[in-house]
């Protein structure tokens, strides 16, 4: 901290400039750059990123709990698709990201969790292979050793971070005004 004589920090403004905001949007563009599944309207007003892995039961409690945000066309949540809890996690992100349309995949797979989701991939193609081991790698760059792993931009467009399933008040933090 840096401190004036009045005992205000003034150090927070310049390091905010000249560490947050670029780090935030370096961070921002990886996001953008990786392997993701849309869920919601492209124009929604606030995009949040999810590491997430089909057979994450977490995972599927945030899906539930921003659909209000979803369906209001407030948020896009983009599911950052990682395949690290069960043996066929990987197998089934397969199956949504080579589907026709991997949004509706990725309902599917939300609406019948509790029933064992989405049908696996018989086998996970090298491309797709590639795609998640780099979802994998951007999770654990971030420091997220678990799914939901959850982004964010907040009013001064720095992102913030979330593990794991957020507390119903955070919810209002990470997603915004309902």
């Amino acid at each position: 901290m840096l401190i004036n004589s009045k005992g205000e920090d003034v150090g927070v403004e310049p390091l905010q400039r000249l560490v947050a905001e670029p780090m935030s949007r370096r961070i921002w563009s990886q996001l953008e750059a990786s392997h993701w599944i849309a869920d919601g309207r492209n124009d929604a007003p606030r995009v949040v990123y999810a590491f997430s892995d089909p057979n994450c039961p977490y995972c599927n409690r945030f899906w539930k709990a921003a659909r209000p945000w979803v369906d209001a066309g407030k948020v896009q949540l983009r599911h950052v698709m990682v395949g690290v809890i069960r043996a066929d996690s990987a197998a089934k992100a397969a199956s949504m990201l080579t589907a026709s349309s991997p949004s509706e995949a990725l309902e599917r797979n939300e609406r019948s969790f509790a029933t064992g989701g989405i049908e696996p991939a018989a086998t996970v193609p090298d491309q797709v292979r590639a795609k998640l081991d780099s979802n994998a790698e951007l999770m654990r760059e971030l420091e997220f050793q678990g799914t939901p792993g959850i982004l964010f931009r907040d009013e001064k467009g720095i992102v913030q971070k979330r593990a794991g399933m957020p507390s119903a008040e955070d919810m209002a933090i990470v997603l915004g005004p309902r």
